[in-house]
């Protein structure tokens, strides 16, 4: 089974001048609920679906199986998704531990103002650098889920 562990922090300045690349990413859900979440995404020219299953007690490690399938297939599945789509620019970074590397997502629409920051860990406990840029950790809090981001979008937060 493939785990996924990860951990999920607020972005407090600016990253943009260390990424090395940036993706457009347009996401829906098939299923939101936390036991499993099916998203479908097109992110730059490619197409994927995600199913994911219910995090562990601290919210960094959880299943994930992803398959590639074509745009065209993606764009008819946003049709009959759950109300809410998920608009992004996702930001690769390289660590200065040059180990890892962040995927920062600076959202749109109705979650404008939201910059999260994720590093894919080997270990739940495996150490890395934290980048001056990063601010609190929100790993394991459901409110920043993606999922939960199209149910209760960041502008509904104030």
């Amino acid at each position: 089974m493939a785990q996924e562990i990860e951990k999920k922090f607020l972005v407090k300045g600016d990253f943009k001048a260390e990424a090395f690349k940036a993706t457009r990413i347009t996401q829906g859900y098939l299923s939101s609920v936390p036991e499993r979440t099916v998203r479908v995404r097109v992110k730059g020219d490619k197409g994927f679906i995600t199913i994911k299953g219910i995090g562990n007690a601290s919210g960094a490690a959880r299943f994930e199986w992803e398959k590639e399938i074509p745009v065209e297939e993606v764009q008819q599945l946003l049709e009959i998704c759950e109300p809410g789509v998920i608009d992004k620019t996702r930001y690769l970074v390289k660590n200065t531990d040059g180990k890892h590397t962040w995927e920062v997502d600076e959202f749109y629409g109705d979650n404008e103002g939201l910059i999260v920051a994720e590093v894919e860990l080997a270990d739940e406990n495996e150490p890395f650098d934290r980048p001056a840029w990063l601010g609190e950790e929100v790993t394991g809090d459901p409110k920043y889920f993606n999922s939960m981001l199209m149910k209760n979008p960041f502008k509904n937060w104030k």
